[in-house]
């Protein structure tokens, strides 16, 4: 059976190690959901980019929240919150103006 606490004292004991990787990953994979959209991409593609996004984003979130359990209220866990936080809508704000700008465009340049 899995138990939420094993987990989220796994998250605290390896903090170090996990934000060294959810940073650079939150970051690249916005930055690569961002650029995907900007060169025209597949609806696909960019999907694809934001799940990955997503699933980062959510696990820091996770992750700040086990700090936030046990009373740690400091400047970095609100700086990792807001970092996941500003991936996630940048990333659905991309989709967003995807959809309205660049599938529309398609369309009309191909009738």
């Amino acid at each position: 059976m899995l138990d939420f606490s094993t987990f989220a004292e796994f998250s605290r004991t390896n903090c170090i190690g996990i934000c060294a990787f959810l940073v650079p990953a939150n970051l690249l994979t916005t930055l690569l959901t961002v650029i995907l959209a900007i060169l025209g991409r597949s609806n696909h593609q960019i999907w694809q980019s934001v799940s990955l996004a997503s699933i980062f984003a959510t696990f820091m979130i996770y992750h700040v929240y086990t700090w936030f359990m046990i009373g740690v209220v400091m400047l970095p866990t609100y700086i990792l919150l807001a970092l996941a936080i500003t991936c996630l809508l940048t990333n659905f704000v991309t989709v967003i103006l995807h959809k309205r700008y660049f599938c529309h465009q398609n369309i009309s340049q191909n009738a």
